[in-house]
């Protein structure tokens, strides 16, 4: 190696066991758990039958973070889905997901959860009233563009705020539970009674209430995102996951196990937000807090999206599906803030229409047909490809489960109450294949766009940065 050739941009590897698990917990936990119960509930008609949707959606992160564990060990790179994708599907498909991704799902996901930050924020100000939307936008916007600053600034400070905000969460959480242990004791069993009454068992209802449990449980593949800023990802991936998703499970069914002794089905169904409701109930002039607690949760959240999502961008700008200059890192910061920058804007006009149901209903819609894509993925390199390193390994049986789970949800809510949303939805997926063939295939870039990156290079301060393997 010529000891004067100037070395090598990469980003850092800052992210350890902990912060591993914090980036998971902490965007797992987010709007969803404060906000989710309630839909789930209006969706399956029945508390007993939503505890078991709970608890399934708990399984099936769990079963689908094992298939991505393996999945993370054999192709040791930063991207998630889009990357293993490109290795096991080809490029067409790999593409699609890009576009898809980086135009639609990931700044959908941000919007979804800066809403949700942004209303319960304003909920003690409003007290009974509704927050007016433009003010709820408008604070939705500032929150994103001060995380995507964040990001774009250290990746150190990114992670403290994460940690930080997951313990927060975390403690918001376990008060919840511990006052309806107690409010449990004392005989309090406001929507426990005849739980399984009223349940709904059309598979349109099973599958939306399974999108709707499932927007709380997002995020536990988000370490796959970033694996090349992982320390000794074969040992901490698997571990974090391991370790932060039981967690969170077991969290979200004994606060939904809380929420049930306090409110009636009825009131959860007609609250903005149960767990203000909740708090309103228990803590009495102190119900406040609860807002205040799950304003937090939704800020640490978004931040721990914004971390992992600009990954995405970032990665396939590098395999060249992306403009050059979203692959490219900030030459003494080492951030990929090209892609943040590009990620917070595509975010901000997202926000404008934003609606949090639609919102929810349309990112698990597309996510799970990727993830069912990326484990079919996993299933064609264990039968294909035994040989391969695999410091980590599942049983053939969980991928096929999950990959069973994915199609039941995607096609589901079509079959059974076919919407024109959906076909939409279908649609602009494929049409990722129609941007494919000029601009990717036969690689028809305007000379325009090149002097533009040259531009950008030199006023953004950022170099091309190669993978950490």
């Amino acid at each position: 190696m010529d000891p004067t050739a100037p070395e090598k941009l990469k980003l850092k590897c800052e992210v350890g066991l902990l912060g591993g698990i914090s980036l998971i917990a902490g965007v797992m936990i987010g709007s969803g758990i404060f906000m989710s119960p309630q839909t789930v509930l209006m969706n399956i008609g029945s508390p007993g039958a939503s505890l078991v949707i709970w608890a399934s959606c708990g399984l099936l992160a769990v079963l689908a973070s094992l298939s991505y564990a393996e999945m993370g060990t054999v192709i040791r790179e930063s991207g998630g889905e889009y990357i293993y994708i490109l290795r096991t599907s080809g490029p067409v498909m790999a593409f699609t997901l890009a576009y898809t991704s980086v135009l639609v799902v990931r700044p959908t996901g941000i919007a979804g959860v800066a809403l949700s930050f942004s209303q319960y924020t304003l909920a003690p100000i409003y007290g009974d009233c509704p927050p007016p939307v433009v003010i709820v936008k408008c604070l939705a916007a500032v929150s994103i563009l001060l995380l995507g600053i964040v990001n774009c600034l250290n990746v150190r400070y990114s992670m403290h705020i994460m940690v930080f905000f997951t313990v927060v969460k975390m403690l918001a959480l376990v008060v919840i539970v511990i006052g309806g242990v107690v409010l449990l004791i004392k005989g309090n069993r406001a929507g426990l009674e005849d739980s399984f009454d009223g349940t709904n068992e059309s598979a349109s209802a099973i599958g939306l209430a399974f999108f709707q449990c499932l927007w709380s449980y997002d995020g536990w593949n988000n370490l796959n995102y970033v694996t090349e800023e992982l320390k000794r990802p074969e040992v901490n991936l698997p571990r974090a996951l391991m370790i932060a998703i039981p967690l969170v499970t077991i969290l979200y069914l004994l606060v939904n196990v809380s929420y049930l002794t306090v409110l009636t089905p009825q009131e959860m169904i007609t609250s903005n937000a149960v767990a203000v409701a909740w708090g309103n109930k228990v803590l009495g002039g102190w119900g406040w807090l609860m807002s205040v607690a799950a304003a937090l949760s939704a800020f640490g959240s978004l931040n721990g999206t914004f971390f992992s999502g600009g990954r995405v961008c970032f990665v396939a700008a590098r395999e060249g599906h992306m403009p050059d200059i979203l692959a490219m890192a900030h030459v003494r910061r080492l951030t990929p803030s090209p892609a943040l920058i590009f990620t917070t804007a595509i975010s901000l006009i997202v926000l404008i229409p934003g609606d949090f149901q639609s919102i929810v209903n349309f990112f698990s819609f597309t996510a799970w047909f990727f993830y069912g894509v990326t484990i079919s993925g996993l299933l064609y390199l264990k039968i294909k490809k035994p040989d391969l390193p695999r410091p980590y390994k599942v049983p053939i049986f969980i991928p096929v489960l999950v990959l069973l789970m994915a199609v039941f949800l995607v096609l589901a809510p079509i079959i059974d109450d076919p919407q024109i949303e959906y076909l939409y939805v279908t649609l602009f997926i494929l049409s990722g294949i129609l941007f494919y063939i000029p601009f990717i295939h036969f690689k028809l870039f305007p000379g325009i766009l090149n002097k533009l990156t040259v531009y950008l290079q030199l006023f953004l301060e950022v170099a091309p940065a190669e993978k950490n393997l």
